[in-house]
């Protein structure tokens, strides 16, 4: 299975702080360079870093194994939402690599120095080569990352906590059924809204250009959770679930933005779209709380979460299109159960 490109572009997109990070195929899959030294390789959408001492020193609990059927042992990398970690061991093991072999010299151009033919070289006017400083700049400004600008939403401590959610606008995709149904609607939906998150994101690169954009890391996946007849969700009937899969959209992108990267998705998959939404969602009041570990142990933490807001005055208030809600930090394909990092939010009232 080769990996796919928005998996390879959300893994460069989180490590724009370690250097200036490129990637390109390699028979089928992807080598990934950070300032021009390829330390790893992208295979079945997984990440392998190079195993080196400074690596094992950082991340003792990384597993080693080939990328590859023949290749050496790489560190598999689970848990590629760890940004900082991440971006940290990439920095240490470059600073291990030797450099890459230099290009060979060719014949030095002066900036500005007409051609014989009279004409300026293109972008070798002082003027433009200040234009290009000027980009270069701005390719290397970190891209915005909702996690980090707004922690007190997305990095709750694993103490429970009360918070008040302001509108916000989402890629959406409605379905019904268990998630962990191998084929089933859940993962179609992750696919669709996968596909239209980063046609928004690398509009960048084409011809389309959206008023007011700036770059930003894709906002990790999140889903609204309910069961008829249930306040709150029952984990041992999981075949009932009705949920709504969000990502959430910058603000820059308005309803008719949003037409545009549905109708663009279509156009470059050759797949149907039409199930991804614009859904804005005003939470309004809720209690929170960071859970670590395998999704079916969230009962002891969701019992914690309604424990300390009875204690605050507050009662669950599943009412008026609220919901369970989980924000996923991790992805489960890559990270071990235990290691898991979910925020659980949970809508609130005065009791």
């Amino acid at each position: 299975m080769a990996s796919r490109l928005e998996f390879v572009e959300f893994v460069a997109d989180g490590l724009r702080e370690a250097g200036e990070i490129t990637y390109r195929k390699m028979f089928g899959e992807y080598g990934i360079y950070c300032d021009g030294k390829i330390f790893g390789v992208i295979c079945d959408d997984q990440l392998f870093v190079k195993a080196t001492e400074a690596g094992r020193r950082l991340c003792p609990e990384l597993t080693e194994a080939p990328p590859y059927e023949g290749a050496k042992n790489y560190f598999l990398v689970e848990d590629a939402e760890n940004r900082e970690k991440l971006t940290e061991l990439v920095r240490m093991t470059c600073a291990e690599l030797p450099a890459p072999k230099p290009k060979k010299p060719g014949k030095p151009k002066v900036p500005g120095t007409p051609k014989k033919d009279g004409k300026v070289p293109k972008g070798g006017a002082p003027e433009e080569a200040a234009v290009r400083a000027d980009s270069e700049k701005e390719k290397k400004r970190p891209a915005f990352d909702y996690k980090k600008e707004y922690k007190e939403f997305y990095l709750p401590g694993r103490k429970p906590e009360l918070v008040t959610v302001p509108r916000m606008n989402f890629a959406a995709v409605r379905g019904m059924g268990d998630p962990n149904e191998e084929g089933g609607a859940y993962k179609e939906a992750l696919g669709l809204l996968y596909g239209v998150a980063f046609t928004i994101k690398m509009s960048k690169k084409g011809s389309h250009n959206i008023e007011g954009f700036f770059d930003y890391v894709v906002p990790p996946l999140e889903g609204l959770w309910r069961q008829e007849g249930v306040e709150g969700i029952d984990y041992k009937h999981k075949e009932r679930f009705q949920w709504i899969s969000m990502i959430r959209l910058p603000e820059f992108v308005t309803r008719e933005e949003f037409d545009w990267a549905v109708s663009e998705a279509e156009a470059k998959k050759g797949a149907d779209f039409s199930k991804v939404e614009f859904f804005t969602y005003d939470e309004g009041c809720c209690v929170q709380c960071m859970h670590l570990g395998p999704y079916d142990d969230e009962p002891g933490t969701v019992a914690l979460m309604e424990e300390f807001a009875g204690r605050q005055g507050y009662a669950a208030d599943f009412t008026g299109g609220r919901f369970h809600h989980e924000i996923y930090l991790s992805d489960a394909r890559r990270c071990r159960p235990e290691n898991l990092k979910t925020v659980i939010r949970h809508p609130v009232k005065k009791g």
